[in-house]
């Protein structure tokens, strides 16, 4: 079968005849119907200082998809063939000591699909049966696909009280835009955010962003400030990975407010602890999905009708046009990119 992959230490992907994914017990066989892209996804493609130390070509790269189970392994049970499933991109141990006090998402021996393992860019794969989340087929395939990402945003968005709060989100990245719709589904009261990027403001709109400001072109602390009567925000959500993001929170947050952090940054920061332990604030570390409460609370969101994340998926292409799809991601011309997979 033809695959997505990283073949060389080197900037770019290659299409590649690989061998077909071998079923194992406790696996399952899923054929991807649809896989998203990533930003993961372009540090491989652009083969960073992160990639470089992570990643040992070769090796078929993506870890977001969706498909149909085609075959079960031994000792699977809970699924059967034919079962709509989306991918869970971390494979964790379950007897580290955060696996055993239910913290799988922080497992000390988490590999990824993708990064440290064979991925999902390629018409079949092959995951613990635990990873193969199944899905209610009212979820269409180009949503149920980026169910691994919007997980980030659920729970970043959940990892406190939401509902009757006023929300700030710092960067309209895709999980920053799916953060927005969560917030709104889960009973915010307000929520602004920052964006450089016209065509992210944009969709930060049609997400649900009462108020985009735009830092390149004015100071948004001030009117953060205005807009919530000089007491800031209650909660703020990180999802940029700048470094004017954390100033710009400390001065807007809310004594006694709450922070969550998920965007990454290429660099050490200056951090006022001061200003924070004076205001008294929570601050929460985001990393990945709570394995799987995160997972439950986001079907039924999807499912039930509270939660629309289709604007931010911009564009579906072939997956053979992988090229035009990391080209969008580049310029910032694109929400959620999605591949559709068939056997060309």
């Amino acid at each position: 079968m033809k695959a997505i992959c990283k073949l060389a230490p080197a900037e770019g992907l290659t299409i590649h005849e690989v061998p077909e994914p071998t079923l194992r017990p406790g696996t399952v066989q899923v054929r991807v119907l649809r896989s998203s892209l990533c930003g993961t996804d372009m540090h491989i493609y652009r083969w960073d200082a992160w990639a470089q130390s992570r990643l040992k070509p070769p090796l078929i790269v993506g870890h977001e998809f969706c498909g149909v189970i085609e075959a079960v392994g031994e000792g699977v049970s809970g699924l059967k063939e034919g079962d709509f499933v989306a991918g869970e991109s971390h494979l964790v141990c379950g007897h580290c000591t955060p696996c055993r006090l239910g913290q799988a998402h922080v497992c000390l021996n988490t590999q990824i699909l993708g990064v440290d393992v064979d991925g999902c860019f390629a018409p079949r794969i092959v995951i613990p049966a635990q990873n193969a989340q199944r899905t209610d087929r009212r979820i269409p395939p180009e949503v149920a696909t980026v169910q691994d990402p919007l997980g980030n945003a659920v729970h970043t968005v959940l990892s406190g009280e939401i509902a009757g709060k006023t929300v700030l989100i710092t960067g309209c990245g895709a999980i920053g835009l799916f953060s927005i719709a969560v917030a709104k589904a889960c009973g915010a009261t307000q929520v602004l955010a920052t964006e450089v990027l016209p065509h992210r403001i944009e969709l930060a709109y049609q997400m649900g962003a009462d108020t985009v400001y735009n830092p390149l072109q004015q100071d948004p602390a001030p009117a953060i400030l205005r807009q919530t009567e000089g007491l800031g925000v209650d909660v703020a959500l990180e999802m940029s990975g700048h470094p004017s993001a954390i100033p710009l929170i400390t001065q807007t947050i809310r004594p006694g407010g709450r922070i969550s952090l998920l965007g990454l940054f290429a660099e050490p920061l200056t951090l006022d602890l001061n200003a924070l332990i004076f205001k008294g604030v929570e601050i929460h570390a985001i990393i990945g999905r709570r394995l799987y409460q995160t997972w439950e609370m986001m079907q039924a969101l999807l499912l039930f009708g509270k939660l629309d994340v289709r604007p931010a998926i911009t564009h579906q292409l072939p997956w053979y046009e992988y090229e035009h799809a990391f080209e969008l991601m580049r310029t910032g011309e694109a929400g959620k990119v999605v591949l559709v997979w068939d056997e060309k």
